[in-house]
């Protein structure tokens, strides 16, 4: 089909956005708008009393002053998920915090005014009295015994552990092999830091009771259920959320946060819209983050080199409050432990501390990439200890092809992949037998080369079901209703080729709704690589259906048998003639009612889907300086089936050059003592520049998903699954040549690897 499945057809809602036309939430001015802004919490953790509100109150322009007392009724954000078989009694959340702050950034009081200069010295005319508590940051520091608690009724700062494998048959395992392999290895923590910040206004409509949100989400009908009936405790049906266009989610929009309960309940009180926009600084204070973990990862390994054993102690870092899946990403992850490993047993254990911090939950990956993390490095740990190639090593232990569908010793079962093929393509673009020369010539110059690899695997695509509804319009385009939401990933275009698959239409002919919850009843959003395996495939079974139902009124219309007839670019022909209707005059026709012109279906994802590839990643660091070049960067992936590569690509090189950013540079640091977070702008937090990034050679390698009706495997979180141990592996290979330094953690700065050098010098010297 000409504009269907595997076509690189160019973005079609990039128009409007490289024009600067997109309309993004902060572009909205409802009539009468008022501005608001958060007061927040310079104490990681204290007692406090607002002592005097009144003088903001007063203040020439201030409509709303709202504190903790003035929306007791509310109820908390909630945990809407946690780990299987588990309760875990979250902490009261609050809308704004009365007696106690528990992390720097916690709300304490909500100011809407004429203008947001005004609401900003409101702000400062809030007298409050601080008392400061003693603070614990480091998910490790918060188990020590003697801790500071971050909540009194949590003893020893413990949210949660749990634990899967056989502690004992691995135990048996390590006792009896010949080798063990341990490494500890930091994760550090990070912020989603997207194009736009997040936003809300709220409308309140008196005449009916109901509100309307404007807000940017990964999709708004998970928002307005939590906001609606959990915090305003109101039906959910009295609450229209509307999401326009998005720069960026990466997890982090699916949430529910403070502002979009506080703006609904302003708009109510003002009798006017209310504006709420975050700054940059802001956004690091009161977004969710990502990842910090720290893990000790042992491998126990037989005489011939082959994984007997796996046995991993995880120690999360949740923040100070439980976000809406925080609990589930170390789950997710602990599950996808061992990797794309033939590994008969293991043992994991996860532990989850509370700590004076902005709280953690889903970044790109949202598991998956820790777990990636942790097996591979510890891959190649283990391949310098008995002296093997990094590369002999993992395909002496991937899981053959011939074993699948392969059951993990975590419960995951493997339905395709080839990964020892794909290591061989990647291997092959990457000229892997050719590095030696490269390294020698680059000694010359004093700089130190290395190559890592990281082949991974993840679980992602089950989200849903998501409903499709599919509209043949009278002017014979056809429009798409659906709960997904892109957030840059192109579903326009994506949805558009799914539909052209079947009723032929060009791009131009093709047009999606979403984002609004009055015009679409339900939606799963769009988060865990989940669009196109699931609401495309609701997508696909939709179009089926309407293309049958369009075939018999243009049968009737041509005087023709269904069978005989096919889609042609926005016309329906008897095949082999001259005969044929245009959709818009089919849809004209008296008899092509609007049920006969619509079609619904959803797809119920009964399993996950089991992306895979291999990264190769080549570097050079300067030797006296420390710093990092990427010298090549391969990638060869497994998605099942490729719907755009165009799209695909971007898909993939946007998660890479996140995980890039992450090994070298990104690092969320608070101040062990006060709990200060160090790095809350973008002149403290280092982000990659397109200078940083190489032109990266992506292949797919796909073997078609038996769980998925169209073999689609998802992709828009495996750039930032590979990425983090490939670039990790190759800076330690290139150190390790050199001096002997076994291991690095992230983000591997110049500061840093210069300091390792020296140290490698040193020990070399002795």
């Amino acid at each position: 089909m000409k504009f269907g499945i595997g076509q690189a057809i160019a973005r079609k809602e990039d128009d409007p956005l490289i024009r600067g036309a997109g309309r993004y939430v902060a572009d909205y001015l409802p009539p009468e708008l008022l501005h608001a802004v958060v007061v927040r919490s310079p104490h990681a953790h204290a007692r406090f009393r607002i002592a005097d509100v009144e003088r903001a109150r007063r203040m020439a322009g201030v409509a709303l002053v709202l504190t903790g007392d003035d929306i007791a009724d509310l109820g908390p954000l909630p945990c809407m998920v946690g780990v299987p078989g588990q309760d875990i009694p979250a902490p009261h959340y609050p809308v704004l915090a009365r007696t106690h702050v528990h992390h720097v950034g916690d709300a304490v009081a909500f100011i809407v005014a004429e203008s947001l200069e005004i609401a900003r010295d409101a702000a400062e005319a809030i007298e409050t009295v601080w008392e400061p508590l003693p603070a614990v940051i480091g998910a490790e520091a918060a188990l020590k015994t003697g801790a500071p608690l971050v909540w009194p009724d949590r003893p020893g700062n413990l949210s949660f552990q749990f634990s899967l494998g056989d502690p004992e048959r691995t135990e048996e395992v390590f006792a009896q092999a010949a080798h063990v392999v341990s490494l500890k290895i930091v994760n550090p923590r990070v912020v989603t830091n997207y194009l736009d910040t997040r936003a809300a206004i709220a409308e309140y409509d008196s005449s009916n009771d109901t509100y309307t949100l404007t807000l940017g989400s990964q999709g708004p009908h998970a928002i307005r259920d939590v906001i609606a009936g959990r915090v305003l405790k109101i039906a959910p049906d009295r609450m229209r959320v509307i999401t326009p266009d998005v720069g960026g989610g990466f997890g982090t929009k699916l949430f529910s946060y403070r502002e979009y309960a506080l703006v609904a309940v302003a708009a109510k009180r003002a009798g006017r819209p209310v504006k709420w926009v975050a700054d940059r600084t802001e956004h690091f204070l009161g977004d969710t983050q990502g990842r910090d973990n720290v893990t000790t990862a042992s491998l126990a390994i037989n005489a011939r080199g082959r994984f007997l054993a796996l046995k991993v102690d995880t120690i999360a870092d949740m923040g100070a409050y439980l976000s809406t899946y925080a609990p589930y990403i170390p789950y997710i992850g602990a599950a996808m432990l061992p990797g794309v490993y033939d590994i008969p047993v293991c043992s994991i254990r996860v532990r989850a501390a509370y700590t004076n911090t902005v709280p953690v939950d889903a970044y790109r990956g949202a598991g998956r990439p820790e777990a990636a993390y942790v097996i591979e490095r510890l891959v190649d740990h283990a391949a310098r200890a008995l002296g093997v190639e990094p590369a002999v090593l993992r395909r002496r232990n991937f899981i053959r092809p011939s074993a699948l569908p392969y059951r993990t010793a975590t419960g995951k079962v493997y339905d395709t992949g080839e990964f020892a093929a794909h290591l061989d393509r990647a291997q092959a673009l990457a000229d892997w037998t050719g590095f030696r020369k490269r390294a020698a010539a680059a000694k010359k110059q004093a700089r130190l080369r290395g190559i890592g690899i990281a082949s991974y695997i993840e679980a992602c695509g089950a989200n849903g079901p998501e409903t499709a509804t599919l509209r043949l319009e009278t002017d014979g385009s056809v429009t798409l209703l659906i709960g997904t939401q892109s957030t840059g990933q192109g579903h326009d275009t994506s949805y558009a080729q799914l539909v052209a698959e079947h009723l032929g239409i060009p791009p131009a002919m093709f047009h999606m709704v979403q984002g609004d919850t009055a015009r679409i009843r339900t939606g799963a959003g769009t988060g865990g690589s989940s669009s196109i395996p699931s609401g495309g495939a609701s997508v696909t079974m939709a179009a089926r259906t309407l293309a049958e139902n369009l075939k018999g009124l243009a049968a009737d219309a041509l005087e023709a048998s269904p069978r005989d007839l096919e889609f042609d670019n926005g016309r329906i022909r008897v095949a082999g003639t001259d005969r044929s209707i245009s959709l818009a005059d089919l849809a004209s026709r008296p008899e092509a009612t609007e049920e006969k012109r619509t079609a619904a279906d959803a797809f119920r994802p009964l399993a996950p889907t089991f992306p895979n590839g291999t990264h190769i990643a080549e570097v050079e660091i300067d030797e006296a300086t420390g710093a990092v070049e990427i010298a090549s960067y391969v990638i060869v992936d497994d998605f099942g089936v490729t719907l755009n590569p165009l799209l695909l690509a971007g898909q993939v090189y946007g998660g890479t050059v996140q995980g890039i950013g992450q090994a070298l540079m990104e690092n969320t640091i608070y101040d062990k003592d006060s709990g200060q977070l160090l790095t809350a702008s973008f002149m403290d937090y280092a982000l990659p520049r397109a200078g940083a990034i190489p032109d990266f050679v992506f292949e797919t390698r796909n073997v078609p998903c038996k769980s998925n009706p169209l073999g689609f495997k998802g992709a828009g979180e495996a750039g930032a699954i590979g990425s983090c141990p490939a670039v990790m592996n190759a800076i330690v290979d290139a150190l390790w040549r050199a001096y002997r330094i076994a291991h690095l953690d992230m983000p591997a700065t110049a500061p840093r690897i210069w300091e390792a050098i020296e140290e490698g010098k040193r020990s070399l010297r002795m």
